[in-house]
């Protein structure tokens, strides 16, 4: 097939490998404009624009694509059919209809479930046990087009949304790549409108959580906020940010934020509902992550003190 891939992180990058490998013929590749990250405000190409940079494929990153001139040149490289993967941006209708076999999207949640920006971060901090992959003939809604394929994967106990994410892309590559070789014979199937539940794109104060939440609430957001918007609390007036915790029940009767236990490798503190939060990574404000037996060391923390 002749392909437009559109696609931004690096999650898109493995899926845009396998459609070269695959011995596809990429028209051209669309990815986001560079942007600066970091420290240093330092412009960075994005994970499928190196790639392309390291293959010699062409790349475009227009700034707007609402315009008769972007829908122009895209309908002029003729190709078969745009593939979509986490470009980061809605498509315009004149976009999804340019080339014969339409557009293609990989979307990393089982639609309709988890429609939108941030489907395995939202998964995990919601307790989903089983995620995965949809390919879907892209139309002018929300990620609502017809399925063509749907693969399922189950969400390891201790599974950042970094770890899932990338299982996911590899995933979603394999899948891509049945999708395109026997597209032909695929039955686009209607997704159940009824059933879909929305995963918006997340804002810092989703990661904010008190001692009050359940402490399998607390965890979960420790694992599904990675690498934005984290978990975070306050202590002593700066930011706290847990990266690694699990939960427990803990039949105490001491006040939500009470510290249970602080001790070498150990620090344990009371939350709702008969449960208590075991943490093992941290960072505070102003400093790097670092292993709760740091922590305790700089901060000298003891049973009954309070972490609010």
């Amino acid at each position: 097939m002749r392909i437009v891939f559109m696609g931004t992180p690096a999650a898109a990058a493995v899926s845009l490998q396998r459609v070269i490998d695959d011995r596809h013929d990429i028209a051209t590749i669309y990815t986001q404009p560079d942007r600066p990250s970091g420290r240093g405000n330092r412009i960075t190409f994005s994970p499928v624009k190196q790639l392309a940079f390291d293959l010699g494929i062409p790349v475009l990153q227009p700034a707007k694509i609402r315009t008769d001139e972007a829908i122009a040149e895209f309908r002029s490289f003729n190709a078969d059919i745009a593939v979509v993967v986490a470009y980061g941006r809605i498509l315009p209708e004149p976009f999804l209809n340019a080339f014969p076999l339409g557009a293609v999207n990989v979307h990393f949640s089982l639609l309709p479930k988890y429609r939108g920006a941030a489907p395995v971060n939202w998964a995990i901090v919601n307790g989903e046990r089983v995620t995965g992959v949809t390919t879907m003939k892209m139309d002018a809604g929300l990620d609502t087009g017809d399925i063509l394929l749907q693969e399922e994967t189950q969400i390891a106990e201790d599974e950042t949304s970094i770890e899932l994410m990338a299982r996911l892309a590899e995933l979603g590559a394999d899948l891509l790549s049945k999708t395109l070789s026997s597209f032909s014979s695929l039955e686009p199937r209607p997704q159940d409108h009824s059933a879909a539940t929305l995963a918006p794109i997340m804002n810092k104060e989703d990661g904010r959580f008190d001692w009050t939440f359940p402490a399998e609430r607390i965890a979960r957001m420790a694992r599904g906020f990675q690498p934005f918007p984290t978990a975070y609390t306050s202590l002593e007036g700066k930011k706290l940010t847990l990266w690694n915790a699990s939960s427990r029940e803990e039949e105490s009767l001491v006040e939500a934020g009470t510290v249970i236990e602080a001790f070498g490798n150990q620090l344990i503190v009371a939350c709702r509902s008969g449960s208590a939060l075991e943490i093992s990574e941290v960072q505070i404000e102003g400093k790097k992550r670092m292993p709760v037996r740091d922590f305790l060391n700089g901060k000298k923390l003891g049973v009954g003190d309070r972490l609010d």
